[in-house]
């Protein structure tokens, strides 16, 4: 199995690990939001809170089955086509600035980083829709010498 772009499986575990602690600590904050609230807690705010959090939560588990996809297809477990065809990054629904303004700023700190994390994925997931191949002299002189090695076998 060739793979014509620069992922690689260390790139997607150590995105999967932290995507994993990332959506524990969004479990965490939101699960609080959850309770019941305080009898002068602003009904806005909880409004807020649950909104944000529903963007803050889809938004970690697309990331997630999107790194999953890519697991199962380094493992073996989906091909190419499969992923290309069904694995896609689903768009970012970016916060609210309005809503976040309402919002503790270890709240808005939490979100923003799920924000960054969606985007450093999405990407990856363009680039390797596109086929592209990031730049690398490394890889460039890896090539030269297994082109030049294969020359030299025939």
């Amino acid at each position: 199995m060739v793979r014509t772009t620069s992922l690689s499986r260390p790139i997607i575990e150590a995105l999967y690990g932290e995507a994993l602690v990332l959506a524990d600590e969004v479990r965490a904050v939101f699960a609080l939001g959850a309770k019941t609230p305080a009898n002068d807690e602003d009904t806005m705010v909880r409004l807020a809170l649950s909104t944000e959090g529903l963007k803050t939560t889809t938004r970690m588990m697309h990331v997630l089955a999107w790194l999953l996809n890519q697991r199962a297809f380094f493992s073996g477990e989906l091909s190419e086509f499969q992923v290309r065809k069904h694995g896609a990054l689903p768009e970012n629904r970016p916060s609210d600035p309005v809503q976040l303004k309402m919002l503790e700023p270890e709240t808005c700190a939490l979100i923003d980083e799920t924000e960054r994390l969606h985007r450093r994925v999405a990407r990856l997931d363009a680039a390797w829709r596109q086929n592209y191949e990031l730049a690398s002299p490394v890889r460039a002189f890896q090539e030269r010498i297994g082109r030049e090695l294969g020359a030299l076998s025939k």
